[in-house]
């Protein structure tokens, strides 16, 4: 296959990008949330078939609705390629965050909404648009003169819930995702207009914790200061897993390690994260070395009476769902039982405590020196002018990363996306820049077209 030159492949995408906004209206007015306790599991079934229709349309063979173990389903296509082509595997995920407070959001979380020049919906960065980045790229290459490799894609449907689906089903089906590169589009740029690529992924494992104390709840003034607070207990549990500074303390694992990459600067991470003025930021050494290359863990949430309604009670029972991220080099699994061994430590009063995991995914480090990642640094300097490739870690977790490292050692993993800081992805008002997707588009089939070329001379 001849080379296409850049500015037709270029201009096809910016041709393109109506098309790309009208279907990410279409994907994003789907609720894909994966879990039938807040949305049904009919909007997660509407968004995997609108995927596969969208595959179907542009030509992939053996399309499939993969039905994994944890319940949900991942979309399969093949693109064939030229024969003697490398193949290229990219991976989207459909499902999303819930929206969380809706009346905080500017514009409904689910209807697609330009403002300011963005484009503002849950899941119009993580992760929607990474698939509408991959159709967008295929699209525009097969006008200039056709797609020069072999294509599969791989859209999760359960990414955001951490269960493992697609994970157990790979594994079960390893012939399926063989690929010799494989491109994860749901990270991000370092900062809008920065070309930049994911080197690690922390691991994340994800606990339910329940302390008991009572068998009901009794009132505070007959038998509070003697009975005890099952609340009051999780509290002390929970503060035991931060030091003074903030730093997690987790019994038995290291957080000491350090980031030699790319740094961020603490005025920037102040201004992305919207830290309140005079609040300061937890933690020790720098804010590269906090995010990217320890280990981190939040309480995500806490059952226990909302301030409007409760009584005067001793509570007899409360839980939280606590997610720890660990980064490249500690075992997810090791982390966990790490975890649920400090906090089975720490209850006070003879308390009684359970700890069920419920979520779990392994670390992940790329090889950056690969002959792809030579490839991909060519495309975003076409598609970036002006600026190079720059390397990067991420604090969160993609699960499916190691499980396709483990599968298929030779492949090399790329990891590109649209959730710059600006996104706002997991938070109320998530929103992508047109423009990224635009550029990051055109990385994609710059890449593809070079890395073809590069497996074929």
């Amino acid at each position: 296959m001849e080379p296409t030159p850049v500015a037709p492949l270029a201009e096809s995408v910016t041709a393109l990008m109506g098309r790309a906004r009208t279907e990410l209206a279409e994907l994003v007015a789907f609720r894909s949330v994966a879990d039938p306790a807040q949305f049904p599991r009919s909007e997660c079934e509407a968004a995997a078939n609108w995927v596969a229709d969208a595959l179907r349309a542009e030509g992939f063979q053996d399309v499939a609705l993969l039905d994994t173990p944890d319940g949900t389903q991942s979309v399969y296509g093949h693109l064939p390629g030229p024969e003697g082509a490398p193949t290229v595997l990219l991976y989207a995920h459909y499902d999303v965050q819930p929206p969380l407070d809706e009346s905080a959001w500017l514009s409904p979380p689910f209807t697609l909404t330009e403002r300011d020049g963005r484009w503002y919906g849950r899941g119009a960065a993580d992760c929607k648009g990474g698939l509408i980045m991959h159709l967008t790229a295929l699209r525009a290459l097969k006008s200039c003169g056709g797609v020069p490799v072999g294509v599969k894609i791989i859209a999760e449907g359960s990414e955001e819930q951490g269960t493992g689906g697609l994970e157990r089903y790979a594994e079960a089906h390893p012939e399926l995702l063989a690929a010799d590169a494989v491109v994860i589009g749901d990270t991000g740029n370092f900062r809008v207009g920065l070309p930049t690529v994911t080197a690690t992924l922390r691991g994340m494992t994800l606990v339910r914790v329940q302390v008991d104390t009572l068998e009901g709840n009794l009132h505070s003034g007959q038998f509070g200061g003697a009975a005890p607070d099952a609340l009051a207990a999780l509290i002390r549990v929970l503060d035991s897993l931060r030091a003074e500074d903030g730093s997690t303390t987790v019994d038995g694992l290291a957080g000491d390690a350090s980031w030699a990459g790319l740094q961020y600067p603490e005025a920037d991470f102040r201004q992305d994260a919207k830290v309140l003025d005079g609040v300061g930021l937890i933690g020790s050494g720098t804010v590269a070395d906090r995010v990217w290359a320890r280990p981190a863990v939040t309480v995500l949430g806490i059952d226990c009476p909302p301030v409007v309604g409760a009584t005067p009670s001793v509570q007899a029972s409360a839980r939280a769902l606590i997610s720890l991220r660990v980064p490249p080099g500690v075992d997810a699994g090791e982390a966990a039982k790490l975890l649920a061994g400090h906090v089975e430590a720490r209850v006070p009063w003879g308390a009684r405590i359970t700890v069920d995991q419920v979520g779990q995914g392994q670390p992940f480090r790329a090889d950056t020196a690969s002959p792809a990642y030579a490839a991909m640094a060519e495309a975003m300097r076409v598609a970036y002018p002006g600026e190079s490739m720059q390397t990067a870690g991420q604090g969160g977790s993609i699960p499916l990363c190691s499980t396709l490292g483990a599968l298929y050692p030779a492949a090399e993993i790329l990891l590109i996306g649209l959730s710059e800081p600006k996104a706002q992805i997991h938070a109320v008002n998530e929103s992508v820049s047109p423009r990224e997707l635009e550029r990051l588009s055109l990385t994609e089939a710059l890449f593809l077209r070079n890395y073809a070329q590069s497996k074929t001379g």
